[in-house]
């Protein structure tokens, strides 16, 4: 007959280390989960990045439709942007997130210090705002605060923030559309300006405010010289075959004629390199090819700045509609809940996980000392 089986030593060590190792932690931590910890409250919400393209009216009779799509990148970046200090920054300057987080005093484990640094703020905020990023691009905020109503309040300024981030890389990608064609329509509008002050001030310079039009007049003063002096060299040959040579009218037309040669050649001097007199600042003034010449030129280059402008102005318009067309922003497809039942932490699945770590950890220190025993 067996004898009775008793309790070595290393037995009731071993028993002893269970108890304190595992069943005093377990229960510790039990009273703290269910009788300590403050309750918190889960507000949930989702919402998807879209980028939207709507055609244009000859993309929509050509038969395109406008495309919605989620951006990947702008997913991203958002998902990012909500851990980050720059969005906790902004949430505590509506909401004084401190307060919120360190509201019960008597649960140092759950709760903030109500005098922690922005990196401790930081470094907690992930427990308090969680966020998923599904497969489709969706993202879920679920936000915790130790009451329903700030816990909703919270949900609501991260999508707000989030909405405000997505605006504003809206807008830097407007600006980066149409920034080069403004620059191009400055440009056009600078030169445009220059070459109607280089034109106004060539007609200041030279009192004329259209070459071509003094040179016909010009050309319609010689005309007129020329029809007269053809009057007179006709009269002139009249009187020749009926007067003597001493007849005093045929020396008067011979001083007329004289004098409409003398004016005939003066004129045609302006008309080509002859000088007009001496300007302002002493130089021989240009004669009428030159003038008509460099005012060609400046017609020119009006011309071109003009259509330059034109072509700028119509690659900028084209611009901000095409910016105008493209569209970020937040669709939401799950708004703010507010919770009536606090849903964290989870104590039951809290315990449960310490229990369990524990109980892994002793058995494995109990291993550990049945080697070094056997090694003996």
């Amino acid at each position: 007959m067996a004898g009775t089986t008793q309790l070595r030593p290393r037995h009731r060590g071993i028993l002893a280390s269970f108890v304190l190792l595992v069943i005093v932690p377990v229960a510790v931590t039990a009273w703290y989960m269910f009788f300590v910890a403050a309750d918190q409250y889960e507000s949930r919400m989702g919402f998807a990045v879209r980028a939207e393209e709507t055609k244009s009216a000859l993309d929509v009779l050509g038969g395109l439709a406008g495309i919605s799509s989620a951006s990947s990148s702008d997913t991203d970046i958002l998902y990012e942007y909500i851990q980050s200090q720059e969005m906790v920054e902004h949430v505590n300057e509506q909401l004084d997130l401190r307060t919120v987080f360190s509201r019960p005093e008597y649960d140092p484990v759950f709760a903030l210090s109500a005098d922690s640094s922005i990196e401790e703020l930081v470094e907690y905020w992930p427990s308090m705002v969680r966020v998923y990023y599904g497969s489709n691009r969706l993202i879920e905020v679920r936000t915790f605060a130790f009451t329903a109503q700030e816990a909703h309040r919270l949900a609501e300024l991260v999508f707000q923030e989030a909405s405000r981030k997505i605006n504003a890389m809206s807008a830097i990608a407007r600006d980066d559309a149409t920034g080069y064609a403004a620059e191009e329509r400055d440009k056009a509008i600078a030169r445009l300006i220059e070459a109607r002050k280089a034109l106004t001030a060539f007609r200041i310079d030279n009192q004329i405010v259209d070459p071509e039009a003094d040179i016909a007049g010009q050309m319609g003063l010689l005309n007129a010289l020329q029809t007269q002096l053809a009057a007179e060299l006709i009269e002139r040959d009249k009187l020749a075959q009926t007067s003597r040579d001493n007849d005093p009218r045929l020396e008067q037309i011979a001083r007329t004629i004289e004098v409409i040669e003398k004016r005939i050649g003066e004129e045609r001097k302006k008309l080509g390199v002859g000088g007009q007199g001496a300007s302002e600042s002493g130089d021989p003034e240009q004669g009428y090819a030159e003038v008509v010449g460099k005012y060609e030129e400046l017609q020119v280059d009006l011309r071109f700045a003009e259509q330059t402008y034109l072509s700028s102005l119509s690659a900028y318009d084209a611009a901000v509609s095409e910016a105008q067309r493209t569209s970020r922003y937040l669709t939401p497809y799950l708004l703010p809940t507010m919770p009536e039942t606090a849903t964290a932490p989870d104590r039951s699945i809290l315990t449960l996980l310490v229990a369990g770590f524990l109980m892994v950890s002793w058995f494995i220190l109990l291993l550990i000392y049945y080697s070094l025993r056997d090694r003996r």
